[in-house]
């Protein structure tokens, strides 16, 4: 082969691979979505076309019965239990098993069981406390088009109005069991773990677990998929498409638009990897085998959907506290990440991720079900992705943060004065940005009989009418809960007026 030759037959092949490549990346509007990584491990029907999986008399003969070994010699009979270990084996057993040697099989089958039970005294806790009849204002909408969820919606006890409990006094709320923004519990806390909701799951059936569901109405959730912004490339407005980025699109969608780098990182925040509840272990909450969780399954399109866990770094398992997904967007202007972690940069939150929010802080279990820690050297390149999300334009702002007279509103004046005056918000979440990047204890044990969370990031209000529900553990279900909610907590005594003044403007930030 001629020197030429050498060199135009690997070009055009390499042409070749590409196109086929992007053809097969590239979704048609009518086709369903596809997730690869769903794919990758898609389970076959035992026997369907496939003769050499039936089961046969050899298969299920008690040699192959791994829970009835036979010994290495009858010399153990006469040491103790036989030469076995027949307690409790992480390595063997699944996390939290009644006993040793439980199987998968019967752990699916005893916590799908028992799911509806679970599910409806979660639904029961939830219709006690908040009215989730969504009421809605047309005009009031998210970047993509989602109606906004107008509050309050929590429960006031017996002869009491949002007028009034802001005089209560906090020992006499706690005494008689009346503030009404108590914590809000993962529906199954012995389980605990990530859940997702079911708009998302209907897309990415992998996300489904057997034991639990997502427990708030999609009408108290952000919009799905949510819009993407880029702080590189103002200009282009949302660049998500109407998509939600996974492994199949993600090139054709970015190729233009990000640096080489920045799309290697795009392509790990987009890959998923072992967690607590989805992994390929017996050890799982899926029905099937899964590779894994993505961060960009949690942070859909950089953002969130409202998806939950558990706090990672409390101990014992009843102390640990409900935490929602927290937006990326923004991230880029902000010194601590992490609802309780307090990372310094956007390079260790992404680095601990994986031994916090995936395996609850305990690497022993990653060992067993997939521990796959990210070099330093790839860090950056995620990070450098989750440094371009930026916030939703905020046309009524000045480049300072502050709102513009000539296209503000009179409530929303009124609200910005409030937020900057009388209710002490931006004590907190000053502007520009509405953060002052500290952590801040609001000490709720004086209005409940709980021992209270301790110190929280003070997160950015830019964009925050697009992620509801509020607060670490979404108990605030609409903005106007919230505003309810420090009305009472730092007894401001703001009247309904300056309540909803207050709202008008926080959807402007």
């Amino acid at each position: 082969m001629s020197p030429a030759a050498r060199f135009v037959v690997p070009v055009l092949c390499g042409l070749f691979l590409g196109a086929w490549v992007t053809g097969a990346n590239m979704q048609m509007p009518d086709q369903p979505v596809r997730d690869p990584a769903a794919e990758a491990v898609k389970a076959q029907p035992p026997g369907a076309d496939r003769p050499e999986l039936k089961k046969t008399a050899h298969d299920q003969s008690e040699k192959f019965d791994w829970t009835k070994p036979a010994p290495l010699t009858p010399a153990f009979k006469d040491q103790p239990n036989g030469g076995r270990i027949t307690g409790f084996d992480f390595a063997r057993d699944p996390l939290g098993a009644p006993q040793p040697f439980t199987t998968f099989e019967e752990v699916m089958k005893k916590e799908s069981a028992g799911k509806a039970k679970v599910m409806a005294a979660q639904k029961s806790l939830l219709e006690s406390r908040y009215d989730l009849t969504p009421r809605h204002e047309a005009k009031l909408k998210m970047s993509r088009g989602k109606t906004i969820c107008v509050g309050p919606t929590a429960r006031l006890a017996k002869g009491l109005s949002w007028e009034t409990i802001g005089g209560v006094a906090a020992e006499d709320m706690k005494k008689n069991n009346l503030f009404p923004y108590p914590s809000l519990a993962h529906p199954l806390q012995t389980n605990g773990g990530q859940v997702f909701p079911a708009m998302q799951i209907k897309m990415f059936p992998r996300l489904e677990r057997f034991d639990v569901e997502f427990d708030l109405p999609e009408a108290f959730l952000p919009e799905f998929p949510p819009a993407i912004f880029l702080q590189n490339r103002p200009e282009l407005g949302d660049v998500s498409r109407g998509q939600v980025l996974h492994l199949g699109n993600f090139r054709e969608l970015f190729k233009e638009i990000l640096t080489p780098v920045q799309l290697e990182g795009l392509r790990l925040l987009l890959t998923p990897i072992p967690q607590e509840e989805f992994n390929l272990t017996d050890d799982r909450k899926s029905p099937h085998p899964q590779q894994g969780v993505a961060c960009f399954d949690c942070h859909v399109n950089g953002h969130t959907t409202g998806q939950f866990h558990l706090s990672p770094d409390i101990r014992p398992q009843e102390r640990r506290f409900r935490l929602d997904t927290t937006s990326l967007r923004g991230v880029f202007n902000q010194q601590i990440h992490g609802s309780k972690r307090s990372l310094r940069s956007v390079e260790d939150f992404t680095e601990f991720e994986q031994r916090t929010a995936y395996f609850n802080g305990d690497p022993i279990r990653a060992m067993k079900k997939g521990f796959q820690e990210f070099p330093r050297s790839v860090v950056p390149h995620m990070a450098q992705v989750q440094n371009m999300l930026d916030v939703p334009p905020a046309p009524k702002l000045t480049p300072l943060g502050r709102l513009d007279s000539r296209k503000a509103n009179e409530a929303e004046m009124r609200g910005e004065k409030l937020f900057f005056g009388k209710a002490n918000c931006a004590v907190c979440h000053p502007a520009p940005f509405y953060t002052n990047h500290e952590m801040a204890d609001l000490h709720l044990e004086r209005f409940l009989n709980e021992p209270g969370d301790g110190p929280i990031k003070n997160f950015t209000l830019r964009g925050i009418k697009e992620s509801p529900p509020y607060l670490h553990d979404g108990r605030c279900l609409t903005l106007e809960d919230t505003v309810e909610f420090f009305n009472i907590v730092l007894e401001l005594k703001l009247t309904p007026e300056e309540k909803a003044d207050l709202v008008a403007f926080l959807r402007c930030l």
